[in-house]
């Protein structure tokens, strides 16, 4: 099972008038964590990756990019408030499903990796994500680059408690 592990730092502009995370910004920490983990970054001068970069972050989809994702759907459950720290969440990413045109990342928002025993789930969530050809604005296949890459991560997609399938 391969996972991705990605620190997000919270802001106090995070937190909502109950003291906790608010539900618009844990959406905010998913986003932050999938665009680290699958765009790719810039290029150092020498020509190698700055530290960090992920193996999944094969998207070129920053601005100018043949390539855009779009968010199609998004479903979270919230587990635990998530209170301000100073430490760093930890969003846990793996792979629900590959599609022709879509992919599904699933997140566990962490206080600390998962190996540690005892880590607190704050939340779950899936996002439903088409990658869109930026000249004609229509959805585009996954490459066969982007396949194998991303294959490795492919795991059992979060069950959601009151999933209601048509």
């Amino acid at each position: 099972m391969a996972r991705l592990e990605v620190p997000v730092q919270l802001r106090w502009s995070d937190m909502d008038a109950y003291a906790h995370v608010n539900n618009v910004e844990m959406l905010r920490l998913l986003e932050e964590a999938r665009i680290e983990a699958f765009w790719r970054h810039p290029q150092a001068q020498d020509g190698t990756r700055p530290d960090g970069t992920w193996p999944t972050a094969v998207l070129d989809a920053g601005p100018g990019a043949q390539t855009s994702t779009l968010v199609a759907r998004q479903e979270i459950e919230y587990l635990v408030p998530l209170g301000y720290r100073r430490s760093p969440v930890v969003v846990e990413m793996w792979l629900g499903h590959l599609g022709g045109a879509s992919l599904d990342v699933c997140y566990e928002v962490r206080d600390r990796p998962a190996a540690d025993e005892g880590s607190v789930v704050f939340a779950r969530a899936t996002t439903t994500l088409v990658l869109v050809d930026t000249t004609t604005g229509r959805p585009r296949r996954l490459g066969d680059a982007e396949r194998a890459v991303w294959s490795g991560y492919l795991e059992e997609p979060v069950r959601h408690r009151r999933r209601h399938d048509a």
